[in-house]
């Protein structure tokens, strides 16, 4: 494979900082803002530890907060930089740039981000790349805006050339596009050889119309790790070993099956009468560490083993998650990595 190949990364290739957005009083998080907060100096403390961090920041009042707050928590400041931005909510996986690498260029692809479907508000959200291109947030980098809806959490590559997606979303943010088509354009534009579909899977609570990142993800060697469900009583049951068959039935470029880490099933979450989607498959993965959403469960240390066995050499680290899905998604939800070399 030349350097100059048009390429999409994977997730555990090298990064040169995670990008988030900060909660504020602006957000759907108003509610519970308190208890956000304090998974964000979580997942940032955590974060710095191995890498930096980018901020983006509402206004003035928001920085200097955030700036408090994680200093507070003893925070390495040297590797968190803010960036002013609005925005309409912090689900930076979705609405932030999905990067391809070109030589030693990158390419950031602007999809249109339309609030999963037109669920939400998300006009400030959608001009999010634009606006961290014009400022200059990237080097060595050009803007593609692409008008086709997707979303980064809908999609995951192994960084060879094989995508991973599913129907279900897909095909809701496009009905009048044939599967063959939707393939056709994806792999184009993310210089993919071939796509994987999947067509079960989903979570109670989650309003993305069942994204990749939430069920199965790549890891390296060949490897998918993925949302399994062992109780027979439980409404997932059946839609998760459907899902869990179909992945069982992929095979590799060169015919051979994936080697397969299923993640333990933690007990229903709910609120106010609400089942929240808790899926271990939220993870992140950034130089040298896994952050894996933690949910105050007993199978929390049961999906860190696993994940350790699907990323050998790197540190797992837990981060509290039970504030985030309240809002209906996870820890890899509100990220989006940047590659080496892109700030």
């Amino acid at each position: 494979m030349s350097d100059s190949r048009l390429r999409f990364p994977a997730e555990w290739e090298p990064q040169s900082a995670t990008l988030i957005a900060w909660p504020h009083a602006g957000t759907d998080w108003a509610d519970r803002l308190g208890e956000v907060e304090d998974t964000y100096i979580a997942l940032v403390a955590a974060i710095t530890r191995f890498q930096d961090v980018l901020v983006c920041v509402a206004d003035d009042d928001v920085e200097a907060y955030a700036r408090a707050r994680l200093a507070s928590a003893r925070v390495d400041m040297d590797r968190v930089r803010f960036v002013p931005a609005e925005y309409d909510d912090t689900w930076l996986r979705d609405s932030g740039p999905v990067t391809l690498r070109e030589g030693g260029r990158f390419r950031l692809l602007d999809f249109r981000f339309t609030g999963w479907g037109g669920k939400f508000e998300a006009s400030r959200d959608d001009r999010l790349v634009e606006h961290l291109d014009k400022v200059n947030t990237f080097l060595n980098s050009s803007r593609q805006a692409i008008d086709f809806a997707l979303e980064g959490g809908a999609i995951d590559t192994d960084g060879a050339g094989t995508l991973m997606t599913t129907w279900q979303c897909l095909h809701e943010r496009h009905p009048e596009v044939a599967r063959d088509e939707l393939t056709r354009r994806m792999a184009g534009w993310l210089a993919q050889d071939r796509v994987l579909w999947l067509d079960h899977g989903y979570l109670e609570g989650d309003d993305t119309d069942a994204h990749i990142d939430t069920l199965a993800r790549f890891a390296p060697d060949d490897a998918i790790v993925f949302q399994a469900c062992d109780d027979p009583a439980d409404s997932h049951h059946a839609e998760l070993a459907a899902m869990a068959g179909e992945i069982a039935a992929l095979r590799t470029p060169d015919g051979r099956p994936y080697r397969l880490f299923p993640l333990p099933w933690p007990k229903p979450i709910v609120d106010g009468g609400r089942r929240l989607a808790a899926s271990y498959a939220n993870f992140l993965v950034i130089n040298g560490a896994v952050l894996m959403p933690a949910y105050g469960d007993a199978a929390d240390a049961a999906a860190a083993d696993v994940l350790a066995r699907a990323f050998p050499g790197r540190e797992i680290v837990p981060v509290p998650c039970r504030a985030l899905i309240w809002q209906n998604g996870s820890l890899h939800c509100i990220t989006m990595q940047l590659p080496e070399g892109l700030v």
